[in-house]
């Protein structure tokens, strides 16, 4: 029996157990609140892009008004109009979507649940290792839920359409693994753990 099943035989295996799903969840809060800054920011270049089209359309109403005496004012009245009712729309809309204010926040609460899955990363290797165990391992795992409840008490809602992105990088596209070979691409040759080299 390895070492690894030996700990997951002892009487530890259900603090692993509990600490591999507390693991679980915070890798996809943390990968969903990444789509979702994606998300939020892809609103943003579209809001910003919207406004910008809008805004140099206008301009050109103004030239419009300018020649308005040989064309029908009726005509160039209302082109006038509804191009500055949109500039008027997307800049209050603007002002109340900030989708750019979201997506930092997003990307803010990802990256603090970075570092508590990379905590029980280290949690799940000194557990199966038996380098920590008993009450020192129960006192980690408290303080990591305790990290975990304070990241979530500020983070913002999620999207169901960002929890599938999270959902389908994680088990599809393998967003959150290596495999040895592709490990070993990154590190220098000294620290590779293949024989034959890359």
């Amino acid at each position: 029996m390895t070492d690894e099943n030996a700990a997951l035989h002892g009487h530890d295996r259900y603090l692993l157990a509990q600490v591999r799903e507390a693991f679980g969840r915070v890798a996809y809060s943390q990968k969903t609140n990444e789509k979702q800054a994606d998300l939020c920011f892809t609103k943003h270049r579209w809001q910003q892009g919207v406004l910008i089209a809008l805004t140099a359309i206008s301009s050109g109403t103004f030239l419009v008004a300018v020649v308005g005496p040989f064309a029908n004012t009726t005509v160039t009245g209302l082109v006038t109009s509804t191009v500055a009712v949109l500039v008027t729309w997307v800049t209050l809309g603007a002002k109340t979507f900030r989708f750019h204010e979201e997506a930092e926040a997003h990307r803010d609460i990802a990256s603090r649940l970075w570092d508590v899955r990379e905590s029980y990363v280290s949690l799940i290797a000194d557990l199966m290792s038996r380098e920590i165990e008993g009450a020192l391992a129960r006192a980690r795992r408290d303080e990591l839920q305790e990290a975990t409840r304070e990241v979530y008490s500020s983070a913002p809602r999620t999207t169901p359409r960002a929890y599938r992105r999270a959902k389908k990088g994680l088990k599809g596209n393998e967003e959150l693994t290596f495999s040895s070979r592709e490990l070993d691409l990154l590190l220098p040759e000294a620290l590779r753990l293949d024989e034959g080299g890359v």
